[in-house]
Parts: C-alpha cells; structure tokens; sequence
C-alpha cells in the first residue's frame, strides 16, 4: 500500500465507495443472525444497498449468483442453517464473514474455522473473537464472554495479521480503533463513539455494511473494509448529536448514514495508514 495515501486520500476513497453504493444498490444477501436483521437491512438501506436476508438452502443456487456480496454471520447459528452460509459462501460472490462468539463452544469453532477454509474476503469481529479463531481453538480465551470483547483491538492486531496471513482474507477488529489488516499492511480506523457498544447488533450491522463496499470494489478489500467501519463510525458521530441514550442512538445512527455528505465524510473520516 501506498504510503502517500493521506487522510485526505481515504476520506475521498471513503466518499466515493459510499456514492457507488448509492448508485449501484448492490444486492447483498445477509445469512445473519435473528437479532440482527433488522439494523443490518436498514443500515445497508440507509447506505444505498439493497439487503436480501435470504438463507433457505435450496434457494442459494438461483438467488446467491447474482448478489453482489454475501455477508454470512453466525451469531444465531444452527445445524439448520449451516449449509446454506456454506453455500453461499461457496457460490462465486465476494463474501464476508463475522465470527459472532468463535469461542462459545466447540460448534461454533468447527462451523467458522469451516467457513474460513472457504476464502471469505473479509472477517470482521471483535478482539475475543478474532484472538480465538488465530488460535484455532475454542480454549483460546479463558476470559471469553459471549458476544462481548474482554480485548483492546490493539490486542488482537497480531494474531488479525497471522490470520490474514493463513487464510488471505482482509481481518477487520472492531474497537475504540478498529484495525484492518491484509497480514502486511495494517490501517487504523477510529471513527464511532462508545455508546455504539449499548446497542445490540451493531457490529453485525457494519459487517453487512463491508459486504456492500465489497461489492462496489472487490478488487481491494482492504480499502473497502476500512471505508465501511469509518463510515458507520461517523453516522454514529453524528447520530450521537442528538441520542439521549442507546435507543435513540440506534434511530440518529441509521438517520445520519442515510444523510452523509460528501463535505462530512472527506472531512471527518478518520483513516490512516499504521507503522
């Protein structure tokens, strides 16, 4: 990567991966969880995207081929469903995959460590999550609690390159700095604001949101992942100007990604090349 790529560089790339959303409407089929269709359809909606929440088995074949990315999230994930996120991420699109509790049990490890084998473009989860699968075993983290980080993303930033290393896929940990990692490079995002933290399913939200730059610039990744956890970032800055608590968060947040401009985003995303 470039190393003359200014802040001014990303909030530019940043703009004009969100506009191509907005233009494009790129169909993104979500094999997520049940608590978190919801925020991610109308995120992907406010973004410009058009969301499928699609995961019957025997509809992949006809459906999953003309998305243009596929966001599989295992959060509420059941035997049930575990076919169809192999499927899809089998089908040929650009596919990301959130790792929602890797640790949880030894189910949930085999289904993920599985999926990766099938070259998602992206992970993105938190620093637990993202410790745990590097590891390769769900013993990884003695502290693990659910769907809840016990880790800095600083934390994590090594074991994200040592994965992105072995299953090259662009790793994204989300934190108070989310970093993206190809395993060479590492770029720090840090846009967004804590009380995003009380609002269940918001990390499942920005991974749908990845999908969809992902389809509008498969050919980097790691750009694409960068501009989508900065931009959902931002709208939470925003949102946050007028929140009075989580609830009303969740409401400002989806507002102000509808409503980003191209003056705020240049202007206020906050993207950077890390040494």
């Amino acid at each position: 990567m470039d190393e003359e790529r200014t802040a001014a560089w990303w909030g530019q790339r940043a703009w004009a991966l969100l506009s191509a959303v907005r233009a494009r409407a790129p169909l993104v089929q979500c094999i997520t969880n049940l608590v978190s269709m919801d925020i991610a359809a109308n995120a992907l909606l406010a973004a410009g995207a058009s969301p499928a929440m699609l995961h019957c088995l025997r509809e992949v074949p006809d459906f999953t081929p003309r998305c243009g990315a596929v966001c599989v999230n295992v959060g509420t994930l059941s035997e049930d469903w575990l076919p169809s996120m192999r499927a899809a991420a089998s089908a040929g699109r650009p596919w990301v995959l959130d790792p929602v509790a890797a640790a949880a049990s030894d189910f949930r490890m085999e289904a993920c460590l599985s999926l990766l084998a099938l070259r998602p473009a992206v992970v993105r989860g938190n620093a637990s999550e993202i410790l745990a699968l590097a590891s390769r075993s769900a013993a990884a983290s003695s502290t693990f609690k659910g769907v809840d980080s016990t880790h800095d993303s600083g934390d994590a930033l090594q074991a994200a390159k040592a994965l992105a290393r072995s299953t090259g896929a662009v790793v994204a940990v989300s934190g108070a700095v989310d970093y993206i990692t190809d395993g060479a490079q590492v770029v720090g995002a840090s846009n967004g604001v804590a009380l995003m933290q009380k609002i269940t399913a918001t990390g499942c939200a920005v991974t749908a949101l990845v999908a969809a730059f992902v389809a509008v610039e498969p050919s980097d990744a790691l750009v694409a992942a960068a501009c989508a956890l900065a931009v959902f970032g931002l709208a939470g800055e925003i949102g946050m100007e007028s929140a009075k608590g989580p609830a009303s968060l969740r409401v400002h947040l989806i507002d102000a990604l509808y409503g980003l401009d191209e003056q705020t985003v240049t202007s206020r995303v906050r993207i950077s090349l890390q040494s």
